[in-house]
């Protein structure tokens, strides 16, 4: 896991390097900002790129400033279908000039929706980066689960595997939790710098919430909780975040 940033210039961002499929964050430099597009209903993942490219062409800005995506998939994967996926999806991200074979700056969140699932991998939301004079930093978190970073399989790496308990849960938030302060810490942000943070899991967290999220200053601006499950089987827990001033809907 990454604690240093490389720079983006094509896109106007510095990102957290991590694995081939995505990023661990994404911030706009000085004089820029990240704004974030969420679709009213979901699109699939084809044409969902090809609204991306219309909508950040149109606000006049290259393609390579697309920096952060959220999408939705039928269900959690196996450890090979989600390999299968990825090498799929960063075929798309290389013509659009963001994937240079190994490096990949955009962060990203992909989650299962228990109920009502799309039919297809989906597009939920997507940020770029645009000029905005005396702009306040703005960044976007990757979604990250219960696993740790490293080499090994998801069962080797997912903290307390298999582990519904009170307690095994508990080490599951508390580790996502600590990671995505982590990723804040690594662009030199915390808590108090989000404006907005997601929860995705299909079990009821509640138990957990005042110790592992609200005293931990997690939830200063609230929580937004999705029922769904993170993209690869046994993985229970999943957050991401962001300081994003300008959101909107299309």
């Amino acid at each position: 896991m990454a604690d240093t940033t490389r720079e983006f210039a094509a896109g106007n961002y510095r990102f957290i390097p991590a694995v081939f499929q995505y990023s661990s964050g994404a911030a706009a430099d000085p004089g820029y900002e990240v704004e974030r597009v969420r679709f009213d209903r979901l699109v699939p993942l084809a044409d969902g790129f090809a609204q991306v490219a219309k909508y950040i062409q149109a606000a006049g800005r290259p393609l390579t400033s697309f920096c952060a995506c959220e999408l939705r998939s039928p269900a959690a994967f196996t450890e090979d279908g989600f390999r299968a996926f990825n090498q799929q999806y960063v075929k798309t991200l290389a013509e659009l000039g963001l994937f240079d074979g190994s490096t990949n700056p955009v962060a990203r969140s992909n989650v299962c929706p228990e109920i009502d699932p799309p039919a297809e991998p989906s597009f939920h939301a997507f940020s770029f980066t645009r000029p905005r004079e005396g702009a306040a930093p703005s960044f976007v978190i990757a979604g990250g689960a219960e696993a740790r970073g490293g080499a090994g399989s998801y069962p080797e790496r997912i903290v307390r595997y298999r582990d519904l308990s009170p307690e095994g849960f508990r080490e599951k938030v508390r580790f996502t939790v600590g990671e995505m302060e982590r990723r804040l810490g690594v662009f030199g942000f915390g808590w108090q710098d989000t404006s907005a943070v997601q929860a995705y899991t299909v079990h009821d967290f509640h138990s957990v919430t005042a110790d592992e999220l609200v005293r931990r200053g997690a939830m200063r601006s609230g929580l937004t909780w999705h029922y769904a499950r993170p993209p690869v089987i046994d993985l229970e827990f999943e957050m991401d975040c962001r300081r994003v001033m300008r959101e909107t809907v299309i």
